[in-house]
């Protein structure tokens, strides 16, 4: 058998320098270095999703091929809600009925309904849920009034409590009449 005198295996293993100095040698930069890593990741993730445009639901294939129907046709879409998302229009959600809804306002469109035509007939067929921006009737006075009430209601809670705070702050001090008054009173109660 031969052997080679420049194996590294066959070397005695080094041993390594212990840190002579452990307090300036911590985990301290390490944590910088996650922590501005962590910040790196947030601030990309922010500007990802802040900067991204909306992502449009409207698949080429339900496009009309005239541009001025199909700007219409968006226009009422982006002023009709998905029943199923509840917090998107029907041009930005991907459900079902958000996809039966578009086609059915492009359908009438091109039937030569108006904005206002296609608007009223799926508002008769779901009622004003359907509508982005209800209108102001006496049927909706609570949706659109309500948070004026609540802000109103709350206003007057606040004032109530600061003047009952106020009015139960200290007496003013005695005057040497009422000082005596007391004091004989104070007096007769102590003999009893």
């Amino acid at each position: 058998m031969i052997t080679r005198r420049n194996d590294r295996h066959c070397e005695a293993p080094q041993r390594r320098r212990s840190n002579p100095d452990p307090v300036k040698h911590s985990h301290t930069g390490l944590l910088r270095y996650a922590r501005n890593d962590l910040w790196t990741v947030l601030l990309v993730a922010c500007t990802w999703f802040f900067a991204s445009p909306p992502a449009f639901a409207v698949l080429p294939s339900e496009m009309l091929a005239n541009p001025a129907l199909e700007a219409r046709a968006e226009h009422i879409g982006f002023e009709l809600r998905c029943l199923v998302c509840r917090d998107q229009s029907i041009e930005e959600s991907q459900a079902d009925l958000a996809h039966d809804l578009r086609m059915l306002v492009r359908r009438r469109l091109l039937a030569g309904d108006t904005d206002a035509q296609v608007i009223a007939y799926i508002r008769s067929r779901y009622g004003d849920y359907v509508l982005l921006k209800p209108p102001f009737e006496v049927s909706t006075w609570l949706l659109w009034g309500g948070p004026g009430l609540v802000l109103a209601f709350g206003a007057l809670g606040i004032a109530r409590f600061l003047y009952r705070r106020r009015s139960n702050a200290e007496p003013p001090p005695l005057n040497a009449d009422e000082q005596q008054r007391l004091a004989a009173a104070l007096g007769k109660a102590g003999d009893a």
